[in-house]
């Protein structure tokens, strides 16, 4: 035997088992693929699993929805899992696409803030001049007014020369000290803590003072404190417009043209770190985990439900009623989320996405919708009707609202 032949035997020796231990990895890469898959359920016949497929069909055609997408669990088990319509021309919808998720993952900073309140490493009432020196006002707002949104902040997003801007540059880049710096350069609406509006400048704030206070990039933060705790395995940030494949594609006609707005650019909706995209199936494990206070104690839990927004929100010369909101018992926001009639909740809303987690404690029922737009939508969040239409059909004694 020549020695090339010898040598070239040698080498095919070591070659076999180092392409068997290869195709074996990439076995077990797959089979843990298949096993987070997330998949349609058998379309139901009958009971509350047909009762939630009629109704999303019917607010589909009503809506002029191109897809929705859901996930019903009662207990923790599926109620049903689908995907009615379109991603793109053709292309199926399918429960496994990704979409983005915006203010859920304002629910997760809240969790993490109140589990560092847990831990005793913060007080939620310790101001942010602390870990934010540089922030206007920070020696008069709280941590827990920035979970709460009660800091007296304005909102960037109702700023009209921000609103001109991003209308005529969608794919622009916003950093944070951009856009909390058109809230800072208007007076505050009230002194902090006497009053409640809505303001992405905190969580803005929120997610740069979490960074600082634990010394961990936000991003890395809340998938080792929430996203890896709860298996979100379909859930995660990007710093760009990227979304993992496969994607669910968003159309919008809110520039006058109807048209494809995927990989529009949402650095603008929350802080760097916190820019989530999720899949259906993780959004209603999401559901489940934060509305019951899985990862909180009992005392974390009740202030996620009530840091002492009830009560607040009264229309002044300064804040309008259609800004500074009344929170009362039934529909009030938390620390990070919503409460609306028993239901604990999270509504993200982006340039022809739209979604709803919502999740009733007294049920074990939580639901999870995604939507994407067609020519002739007109609502801006459809997913909050399909998912209020599916909560008065199961649980009609605490049916979901909006408002």
């Amino acid at each position: 035997m020549t020695r090339t032949r010898i040598a070239l035997l040698c080498a095919t020796s070591l070659i076999a088992p180092a392409l068997q231990t290869s195709a074996a990895t990439a076995a077990t890469v797959a089979d843990l693929r298949d096993a987070h898959r997330c998949v349609s359920s058998p379309h139901p016949a009958h009971g509350p699993g047909r009762q939630v497929l009629d109704i999303a069909e019917r607010v589909k055609h009503d809506q002029d929805l191109n897809s929705v997408i859901l996930r019903v669990t009662k207990d923790g088990r599926e109620v049903v899992t689908a995907a009615l319509g379109e991603s793109m021309t053709s292309v199926p919808a399918e429960p496994d696409m990704h979409f983005r998720a915006g203010s859920v993952a304002i629910a997760y900073m809240g969790t993490v803030l109140l589990q560092l309140a847990d831990e005793h490493r913060i007080s939620l009432d310790d101001t942010i001049d602390h870990w934010l020196p540089e922030v206007p006002h920070a020696h008069r707002i709280t941590l827990r007014m920035l979970g709460s949104s009660t800091s007296g902040l304005r909102d960037y997003v109702t700023d009209p020369d921000f609103v001109a801007e991003l209308e005529a540059h969608p794919f622009k880049h916003w950093t944070p000290e951009e856009v909390v710096g058109i809230s800072t350069s208007h007076p505050l609406l009230y002194r902090p803590g006497t009053n409640w509006s809505y303001s992405h400048a905190n969580f803005q704030l929120l997610g740069a003072a979490l960074e600082r206070i634990t010394d961990t990039p936000l991003d890395q933060l809340l998938k080792e404190r929430v996203m890896g705790p709860l298996g979100l395995h379909g859930t995660r940030n990007s710093y760009t417009p990227q979304i993992p494949s496969p994607v669910l594609h968003a159309f919008t006609s809110e520039r006058g043209t109807y048209e494809e707005s995927t990989f529009w650019n949402p650095s603008w909706t929350t802080a760097p770190g916190a820019v989530i995209t999720t899949q259906i199936c993780d959004l209603a494990r999401s559901a489940e985990a934060i509305g019951s206070g899985e990862l909180l104690s009992h005392h974390g839990y009740r202030e996620l439900l009530d840091p002492g927004t009830v009560g607040l929100g009264t229309p002044t010369p300064d804040c309008p009623a259609s800004v500074c909101l009344p929170q009362t018992e039934e529909t009030h926001y938390g620390t990070g989320v919503l409460v609306l009639n028993h239901w604990v909740a999270q509504n993200p809303s982006f340039s022809g996405y739209a979604a709803v987690q919502a999740y009733l404690p007294e049920e074990h029922l939580a639901i999870a919708v995604s939507t994407t737009e067609g020519p002739h939508t007109t609502e801006v969040n459809p997913a909050q009707t399909v998912a209020e239409e599916i909560s008065a059909a199961l649980a009609p004694d605490h049916p979901l609202s909006f408002g």
